[in-house]
């Protein structure tokens, strides 16, 4: 490889952070299943002592995800929510705390029920409007937590405008980049402090695994966030982290049939009569269309659809589909429905779901690879129940 060329993401995809085994030359990085590990001496290492604190597939995946994200360090865990859980642990009692109003409900129950009475304070705007954030900074403001696009409702935040006046300020910033992957956006160039990712979704890409990652490039953050990693304790397992360093080897390709699978199955979406509103950053109908065609690559694999129904119809139709699967979570390789104000929001207070504008009849489409018409065809035919 000529290394004055810096790789591109596919290549870094399939390479990066992973050497053949220099002992038998396999290809594959090994899934090291052990605990603990013979040393030469008194605290004579060869990097490895314990594998709460350190395993080298697990080294391996840290490595591959900072390169995807453009990043100096990574931080593996057992799941995304370990991954925000370290970040927060980075505060303390006093600490205030702006995130986004339309985000995962897993984050705002761990803000509320667990830092809430920690003393750590709250506030949610919606991030969209550099106005309200503006607003909301305070003197004890230490952390601006954001994703974009957003969960569920897709809204796409100015990453480059937010992070700059975290900076202004000496707050930390840090994007869940979860949605969009990698391959989509790299909130760590636009100037954020540190990047989130749940490895559950596109990154593992199989539905066979839960893990979540950090990604920064400040080395005396990344000390702070391994203390944090190794005390609490909450890292992933080898095998774990095998099976998410086999999907970022087609994280590029698989995307990019995402990309396709959504955009098709939008505008489809967004002609037919039975659907009220389709928001997808890709249409040109949605709200941050050109910031998202800005800092992203393509719109993602994830479609948000509001029906002319009921909750209860809007309930049927997410039980009637056949290609489609009726589950949580998202990014797999197939396809997925999911009602948000019953499922994956359910903790979030009705009158504040309703209150950042998530309805009660909307569903959330994570689309996968499948043949596109196979699944405008299953949407179809579930949307009958519409009369």
């Amino acid at each position: 490889m000529n290394s004055e060329r810096k790789p591109g993401f596919a290549t870094l995809a399939v390479h990066a952070g992973q050497e053949p085994d220099p002992t038998t030359g396999a290809i594959m990085t090994p899934v090291f299943m052990t605990s603990t590990y013979v040393q030469e001496a008194p605290a004579k290492t060869k990097g490895y002592d314990y594998s709460r604190s350190h395993n080298p597939t697990r080294t391996a995946l840290e490595r591959n995800l900072a390169a995807l994200e453009g990043g100096r360090h990574g931080l593996a865990f057992a799941s995304g929510m370990a991954a925000i859980h370290c970040v927060l642990n980075l505060l303390q009692s006093g600490d205030h705390v702006i995130a986004g109003n339309d985000l995962y409900g897993g984050t705002y129950r761990l803000l509320r029920t667990l830092y809430a009475k920690f003393g750590l304070e709250t506030t949610f705007v919606d991030l969209t409007d550099l106005g309200q954030l503006e607003a909301a900074f305070r003197p004890s403001t230490r952390l601006v937590m954001l994703e974009t696009p957003t969960n569920p409702l897709l809204r796409c935040c100015d990453l480059a405008a937010i992070a700059a006046r975290c900076r202004q300020r000496g707050v930390l910033s840090m994007a869940d980049n979860t949605f969009a992957t990698p391959w989509l956006q790299n909130p760590l160039a636009l100037g954020c402090d540190i990047v989130a990712h749940s490895t559950t979704k596109y990154l593992g890409g199989h539905s066979d695994v839960v893990g979540g990652a950090l990604i920064v490039d400040d080395d005396a953050l990344h000390q702070k966030l391994m203390h944090f990693q190794n005390s609490c304790g909450g890292t992933p397992g080898p095998m774990d982290c095998f099976l998410v360093l086999r999907g970022t080897k087609t994280l590029h390709v698989r995307m990019q049939r995402h990309c396709e699978n959504a955009m098709a199955v939008a505008r489809w979406l967004e002609a037919d009569p039975r659907v009220a509103r389709v928001i997808y950053p890709g249409l040109p109908s949605h709200a941050n269309h050109a910031l998202a065609m800005r800092q992203m690559r393509a719109g993602g694999g994830m479609v948000s659809v509001e029906l002319r129904a009921s909750v209860e119809q809007a309930k049927q139709v997410c039980s009637s589909v056949r290609v489609f699967s009726l589950a949580e979570s998202l990014g797999g390789v197939e396809s997925l429905v999911d009602h948000p104000a019953s499922m994956t929001h359910a903790s979030i207070p009705a009158e504040e779901r309703r209150r950042a504008g998530l309805a009660d009849g909307l569903i959330r489409l994570s689309v996968g690879i499948e043949d596109g018409d196979d699944l405008i065809a299953d949407l179809d035919r579930a949307l009958r129940i519409l009369k």
